[in-house]
Order: structure tokens, then C-alpha cells, then sequence
């Protein structure tokens, strides 16, 4: 529940502030404040810092993910599959990594099968609301795929349409995000028993959002895909049986894979608390700190105006 309070606070804040660069750097004085044990006197602040002090939780993690929404503070884009890899890593595959610490997985095999979950259900998200965020003047997919289709990426953003070339590139982002979803259960035999119909379950609630967006066409943008009440209620038995049955299966050789290269910082964090130094690199910080000054100028203009 502190983890779950932690990441709902960081992204609310974030979401809904309407200066998201301060939004993102009050985040980070208060993750400031929890790792020298002086919490801000808020519930989740302080069941986060007890949560850090007890299982000892390495800072690269939760920064992680404050580095992944400080990216939404600043609109950014991104140009290949890499990049698009690499902004799910802090967005999800940080808090998948975090639930391995909390489960006293410190395996790095295990871990980077936790952080192919996590940057695959982040890719079928952002295949699931390419309408939903192309409106609101988001966009995930990589910008390479748009050159390459000859799709003009302002166009779209100002008329979301679901062309043919577009459905192509949803489709494509999904095939990445199967390769993942197949790679990731090689891992989850290696957590506690309890655990692994809940993480059996998630897998497969979103490999199914990809799967029904592929039943419509690859049409993410006219409607949004999810899964149905009867949907969920069948693969939760499904999971219930893989999560028994993974015990007694010959150990999966995909376990012992190495971790893709944009979430290779998140294993090595949680596998080796001791050996990175935290920080957020400086060109976020700076760009964050800009983009900031720049909204209060506006704001000031604005009232003069």
C-alpha cells in the first residue's frame, strides 16, 4: 500500500498540477526529505520512508520514475523504439522493480523479467490511447515510424485519423510488447508463491487490451480497447493454474536472458543497492528548472496583459 500511495501521489501531482516541471521538482525535495529520514508529515510520505528504511529500497527506483514523469513535464517525444523503451523503463518497469524489493527478490534474472513486464504493459498502453493522447497533444509512438509510414506527425496531432498507416504502427508496437510479455514469465516462477497469480494476471489483463485492439483493426484511435468483467474474471483462473503449474515446469531458459539495455540501470540498482550513487542527471534537472521559469514568466505576462 506505501508503494501504491507513493506512485498514485507522484502521478496525480503530476497529472493534474497545472505547472508540471514544479510539480515534478516538489516530488523530488520530497523524495529528498524521505531518503535522509525526515519525511514530510503527509501518510504517504511518511509509509514511504518507513517502506525505504525496512526493505531498503535503492533510490535509483523511485527517482526512476520521477525522471519518467519529469520526461511528461517536459512534452518530450521520442524518436526510435529504443527511446519509447527507455521512457517505459522509469514509468514502469521502476515500479515493477520496486515490487521485487518489496517481495525480498533481489535476483537480477528475475528482475529483468520483471522490467520486460513493465516496459511491455507500458507499450500497450500507449498502443491502447494513441486517440486519447494524440488530443491531448501527446504522443508515444516513436517519431521514426512516422517518417518511415510518411505520416507528418503535427497533421495527425491536429486531426487524429486511423488510417492504415497508422494501425501499422500500432500493430507493430504491439508485436514488441508480445516479445516482452513472452519474456517476462520466464520470471515470475521466481517469485514467493503468493505473488505470482497477481503478476500472472496482470500479463495477461494486458496482453488481452492488445489482443481486442488487434480484433478492431488496430484502431486505437476512433475507440479505446479494454477488457471486459468476463474477460478479467477468465484469465484471473488462468493465472491461478500458470502460477501453480510453474513450479513443477523445467526452469524457462528466456530466464536467463540479459536485461534490455534501456532497463539494465533498474536491475543493477535492485540487485546491487550498494553500488550505484543516486541523482538525477543534471540536463533533466536544468531543463525542468527552464521550463519553470518559463511558466511563471507566462503566468506574469499574463496578468498584465
Amino acid at each position: 500500500m506505501a508503494l501504491y500511495a507513493f506512485c498514485r501521489v507522484a502521478d496525480d501531482e503530476v497529472d493534474f498540477g497545472t505547472n508540471k516541471p514544479a510539480a515534478v521538482l516538489a516530488l523530488r525535495d520530497r523524495l529528498d526529505l524521505v531518503y535522509a529520514g525526515r519525511p514530510r508529515n503527509a501518510p504517504a510520505d511518511r509509509a514511504f520512508a518507513a517502506l525505504v528504511e525496512d526493505f531498503d529500497m535503492p533510490r535509483e527506483l523511485p527517482e526512476a520514475l520521477l525522471e519518467g514523469l519529469a520526461w511528461d513535464g517536459m512534452e518530450r517525444r521520442y524518436a526510435t523504439l529504443s527511446d519509447v523503451r527507455s521512457y517505459s523503463a522509469r514509468v514502469a518497469s521502476a515500479v515493477g522493480a520496486m515490487m521485487c524489493v518489496l517481495m525480498r527478490v533481489r535476483d537480477p534474472r528475475a528482475l529483468a523479467r520483471a522490467c520486460d513486464l513493465g516496459v511491455a504493459m507500458q507499450l500497450t498502453n500507449i498502443a491502447r490511447d494513441v486517440g486519447e493522447d494524440a488530443r491531448a497533444g501527446r504522443f508515444y509512438l516513436p517519431t521514426d515510424w512516422m517518417k518511415e509510414a510518411g505520416l507528418d506527425l503535427d497533421a495527425f496531432l491536429a486531426d487524429p485519423r486511423p488510417g492504415p498507416e497508422m494501425r501499422r504502427l500500432v500493430r507493430r508496437l504491439l508485436a514488441e510488447a508480445n516479445r516482452l510479455y513472452l519474456r517476462s514469465e520466464a520470471g515470475i516462477g521466481a517469485l514467493p508463491l503468493s505473488a505470482r497469480p497477481g503478476i500472472f494476471a496482470a500479463r495477461h489483463c494486458y496482453d488481452a487490451i492488445g489482443r481486442n485492439l488487434a480484433r478492431a483493426g488496430h484502431d486505437s484511435v476512433s475507440a479505446r480497447a479494454y477488457t471486459t468483467r468476463a474477460q478479467k474474471l477468465g484469465l484471473l483462473g488462468l493465472s491461478v493454474v500458470r502460477a501453480g503449474l510453474v513450479t513443477v515446469f523445467p526452469t524457462n531458459p528466456v530466464l536467463f536472458a540479459k536485461p534490455l539495455t534501456e532497463t539494465a540501470f533498474l536491475v543493477e540498482a535492485a540487485a546491487h543497492p550498494d553500488t550505484l550513487k543516486s541523482g538525477w542527471g543534471e540536463s533533466v534537472i536544468s531543463v525542468l528548472s527552464q521550463l519553470e521559469a518559463r511558466d511563471r514568466a507566462q503566468g506574469a505576462l499574463a496578468r498584465t496583459a
